[in-house]
């Protein structure tokens, strides 16, 4: 785990055990920060006899795949947010992050190391002219870490998304199954996208409107921002899923039309077949024609045979059925 003390702004203290939290936030001028990755309920029992956490809100950080959200309680915030990743497979695989928001402590709690915990306390120390703020100060650098992790994710499943046009709207058409695969991955992980990203427009309006008493005015414009960001991601997100749904029918239509195109050049081959096959056929019946047993009526027949197919063929060509 990891801790800091805030003073007027400024980093004072690190390290200190989980114990001594009580004694720091007895100090209005103090904000305290600590980090528990996977944490026991024994650890978690701690935090809540410190801080005074409300029950519900720690079993939810118990309880995995928590809807992003944001509850009131009397002494505190729970806040759920999940920082979005893709796997070496290409799937979406969000990491859980619960937030528990006092009036001077700020507790984040993730679900495994994936979430760079790191990467938010660069962005808070990157900050300092805001850092005398607080919790609000603290709470801004963390959800605008995870809106930027959206905002990056979905360029980059948008850029899957023309990637899979290029293929779709190439010279063959792209392997189908190869595209189908694509497609569906694509699907499978906008839904889950969206899932974890319209809820969010929740999480930042309510602390946004100020009801809340964490942002103040001086720190409103900078959660607002966070919000527009997060408007932008969800209206990409809904604007990939329509596109990839257009897509998976452009390429249903593309087989048809493939088809229809085999099925037509099947039937032009199967017509210029089926001349000569009549005619050898039906004089092969023992049926008495002209030129029987003369050299001149099998020349007679065979360029018969030969000129119906070619001109068949050449009607088929300049129809485009072949």
């Amino acid at each position: 785990m990891r801790t800091r003390l805030y003073k007027d702004g400024a980093v004072v203290k690190k390290g200190f055990p989980i114990a001594d939290v009580s004694d720091y936030i007895c100090d209005d001028d103090c904000v305290v920060w600590f980090d528990l990755c996977s944490p026991t309920p024994e650890e978690l029992g701690v935090i809540s006899e410190e801080l005074g956490l409300h029950e519900l809100a720690v079993e939810d950080v118990l309880n995995d795949h928590q809807r992003p959200k944001l509850d009131v309680y009397d002494t505190h915030l729970f806040i759920t947010v999940y920082g979005i990743y893709l796997d070496e497979a290409g799937d979406l695989d969000p990491v859980e992050m619960n937030v528990f928001v006092t009036k001077n402590a700020l507790v984040t709690v993730r679900e495994n190391d994936r979430f760079d915990i790191d990467e938010v306390v660069a962005r808070w120390d990157a900050s300092t002219q805001t850092a005398r703020h607080g919790v609000a100060f603290l709470l801004h650098g963390l959800l605008d870490y995870v809106v930027d992790g959206q905002f990056e994710l979905v360029q980059t499943l948008d850029g899957q998304v023309e990637e899979l046009e290029d293929a779709l709207f190439g010279g063959d058409g792209g392997s189908t199954r190869e595209v189908q695969r694509r497609t569906f991955r694509l699907r499978k992980n906008m839904v889950r996208f969206r899932k974890v990203t319209l809820p969010m427009r929740e999480v930042v309006s309510t602390l946004v409107r100020r009801d809340t008493q964490v942002v103040n005015a001086e720190m409103g414009p900078y959660y607002q921002d966070v919000y527009d960001h997060v408007l932008r991601v969800t209206d990409w997100v809904d604007s990939l899923r329509e596109l990839i749904s257009n897509l998976r029918e452009t390429h249903l239509a593309q087989q048809g039309f493939r088809l229809n195109e085999i099925m037509k050049r099947l039937t032009g081959w199967a017509a210029i077949i089926a001349v000569p096959t009549a005619i050898t056929g039906f004089y092969g019946q023992n049926v008495p024609y002209p030129g029987e047993g003369q050299p001149w009526g099998f020349w007679m027949s065979s360029v018969t045979v030969a000129g119906a197919s070619v001109a068949l063929y050449t009607i088929f060509k300049k129809k485009d059925w072949l």
